[in-house]
């Protein structure tokens, strides 16, 4: 693994449970799945099987591959009526 610099945007409840709307973390995640992992456990955000994630503003998998410079986001699933 190499070390990355990412922007990470969260939105709802993870801004929420963050305490922020985006960082710059320097880190040796390799796809969105593993960065999520450790934002997780940094902030004690929520373990949530249909959250969405975004790379460069695009809808991706948790498997998508991570490069430097790339802005990820998190978002929670989305509930209500």
């Amino acid at each position: 693994m190499t070390t990355k610099t990412l922007t990470v945007r969260y939105f709802a409840l993870f801004r929420e449970r963050a305490g922020c709307d985006q960082e710059q973390l320097a880190i040796e995640a390799d796809t969105a799945g593993e960065l999520f992992a450790e934002v997780a456990r940094r902030h004690g955000l929520p373990h949530l099987t249909d959250a969405k994630v975004a790379v460069n503003d695009e809808m991706s998998s948790f498997e998508a591959v991570l490069s430097d410079g790339d802005t990820v986001l998190f978002f929670p699933p989305v509930s209500g009526g």
